[in-house]
């Protein structure tokens, strides 16, 4: 039996570089803090709280704060809380990834324009709702295609299409097909992180071929959810970790392929954990 890793699994460059910066101001001795866990890695999120880093889940709690130094995860926050930080003389350091960065930036300025904002996303996600504090007027969070189809824009106001940086592929395209049947005129900016798209079309590319395919990563991570449909679109017995512990496989006969797959706040060592077990266990 063979077991295959997609080419593309594991961190990616917006989450190393946040768990770095995190470490980087463990090693100041001073109180540190993050706003929201700084990646959706349960496992991650742990050892830096072995580390003495202590998780904010509210702005309530940024509020009753008054010395330390907070961390803005990697999937940003809405604009506010940088203003709470600073009124409450905290050191804010922002690890928030470049690319949605970029994507806070064109909101804000297109809003600013006038523009309607239409996000493609998860309404829920930390990500989305870091987005949508961003915007400066009219903002809606599409989720699924027939989201689309329901919206109905008001007046002449311009309207602007963004994404979540791993929402699906195939998703966003036929978002974007039915506006354009529709004759909307929306300013398109296709904001899903190349490093999603990388994850995605090597997880189905594994998953097409494989007899069982294993997919790593915590229970909240968007793109890990994203990367399991896909699997299991092309593979039946396709199965959801967040860490060992939770590998219960029950294989088919004759078994020629396990491929694993991993999200992008998935740590490359845990990856290994994985690939060893199936390896030394099947």
């Amino acid at each position: 039996m063979e077991t295959r890793l997609a080419e593309y699994a594991g961190f990616c460059f917006g989450v190393r570089r946040a768990v770095d910066t995190v470490y980087e101001q463990v090693k100041s001795g001073k109180t540190i803090y993050t706003y929201g866990p700084i990646v959706h890695s349960e496992e991650v999120v742990r050892e830096l709280a072995a580390q003495g880093v202590r998780v904010l889940e509210s702005r309530e709690e940024l509020e009753a704060l008054s010395e330390g130094t907070v961390v803005i995860r990697a999937h940003g926050v809405p604009k506010e809380i940088y203003r709470i930080a600073a009124e409450g003389g905290m050191e804010c350091i922002d690890a928030t990834c470049p690319f949605v960065k970029r994507i806070h930036r064109i909101v804000e300025e297109e809003s600013l324009r006038g523009s309607h904002i239409l996000v493609a996303g998860n309404p829920g996600h930390p990500e989305v709702e870091g987005i949508v504090g961003w915007c400066k007027g009219p903002v809606t969070v599409l989720e699924e295609p027939g989201d689309a189809e329901k919206f109905v824009p008001s007046g002449d106001r311009k309207l602007c299409l963004v994404a979540q940086t791993t929402f699906n592929y195939n998703k966003f395209h036929s978002i974007v097909e039915i506006f354009e049947k529709k004759g909307y005129n929306v300013y398109v900016v296709n904001t899903i992180c190349s490093a999603t798209e990388e994850r995605q079309r090597s997880a189905r590319a594994l998953a097409e071929e494989a007899d069982v395919m294993i997919v790593i990563g915590g229970k909240h991570s968007s793109n890990t959810k994203k990367l399991f449909e896909i699997c299991k679109e092309e593979c039946a017995h396709s199965y959801f970790i967040q860490t060992l512990d939770d590998l219960h496989l029950d294989l088919p006969k004759a078994v020629r392929l396990v491929g694993i797959t991993a999200g992008a706040s998935t740590p490359n060592k845990l990856i290994e954990e994985v690939q060893n077990y199936v390896r030394i266990n099947f």
